[in-house]
C-alpha cells in the first residue's frame, strides 16, 4: 500500500535530497513538505506547505501521514545561541508533537554525531535535548539518525565545514573500527538511510550512527 510522507527541513542540504528521494520511492504516493520557501521540485506527488514553523497548531489537519521526517536545523555561527535553540530543539520538537496530533507513527529525525547532554559543545547539548525530548512525544517508533561531517553542496557559505570537506578523503582512512561512525558521509546516503529506516517497521526509541 502507497505511503505518505511528511517532512520538515526539505530545502536543506539533507532535506532537499530526502525530498527527491521519496518522489522517486515506489513507496510513497505522497510527500508533504513544510519549508520556509517553496521548492524547487515539481511533481503530482508534492505537496508544500510554506510556513515559518510558528502555526503549526493550525496546520495539524494537513499532516495527516504515515511517516515523518525531520532535516531541520541551523548553525551557531548563523543564528546564535538562542536561534539554535529555537531551530533544532524547539521547532524540531513542534513538529513533532504537530505529526503526532494529526496520527502519525513514526518519527526519523537527523540529529548529529556527538550528541550529549554533557558534552562540552552547546550544539552537542541541545542535540541531546532535541532527542530526549522527541523520544518523550509518544511515537511508535522514533529513529535517531547521526551523521558526521555531511560531505555535499550547501546553498549556504559554510567556510568551517567546506575546509574539512576538502580535507576528508586525507582523514577517513583513519576512522576504523569504533571510530568509523566518525567518517564524513554523503549528503544523499543521509537521505537514503532515513527512508529505509521510516520502512523497517520497527518499533521503539533507536539511536543509528552512520553508515547503517
Amino acid at each position: 500500500m502507497a505511503r505518505t510522507a511528511v517532512v520538515a527541513g526539505g530545502t536543506g542540504l539533507i532535506g532537499r535530497l530526502l525530498v527527491q528521494d521519496l518522489l522517486d520511492s515506489r513507496e510513497y504516493s505522497r510527500v508533504i513538505v513544510l519549508a520556509r520557501r517553496a521548492l524547487p521540485q515539481t511533481s503530482p506527488k508534492l505537496t508544500t506547505l510554506v510556513t515559518a514553523f510558528d502555526d503549526l497548531d493550525r496546520l495539524v489537519p494537513k499532516l495527516g501521514a504515515d511517516d515523518a521526517y525531520c532535516c531541520l536545523g541551523t548553525t551557531q555561527g548563523k543564528a546564535g545561541r538562542a536561534g539554535l535553540e529555537r531551530v533544532d530543539h524547539g521547532m524540531v520538537l513542534d513538529f513533532a508533537r504537530a505529526v503526532h496530533a494529526a496520527g502519525v507513527r513514526r518519527f526519523v529525525v537527523v540529529s548529529a554525531i556527538g550528541a550529549s547532554p554533557h558534552s562540552p559543545s552547546f550544539y552537542s547539548r541541545v542535540k541531546a535535548r532535541m532527542e530526549r525530548d522527541v523520544a518523550a512525544v509518544g511515537f511508535d517508533a522514533v529513529h535517531i539518525v547521526r551523521p558526521s561531517l555531511l560531505l555535499g553542496a550547501r546553498a549556504e557559505r559554510r567556510p568551517a565545514e567546506r575546509l574539512a570537506q576538502k580535507l576528508s578523503p586525507l582523514l577517513s582512512p583513519l576512522f576504523v573500527g569504533r571510530l568509523r561512525k566518525y567518517r564524513p558521509i554523503a549528503a544523499a546516503d543521509v537521505a537514503a538511510a532515513l527512508r529505509q529506516l521510516a520502512l523497517q517497521g520497527a518499533s521503539g526509541v533507536h539511536i543509528h550512527d552512520l553508515p547503517l
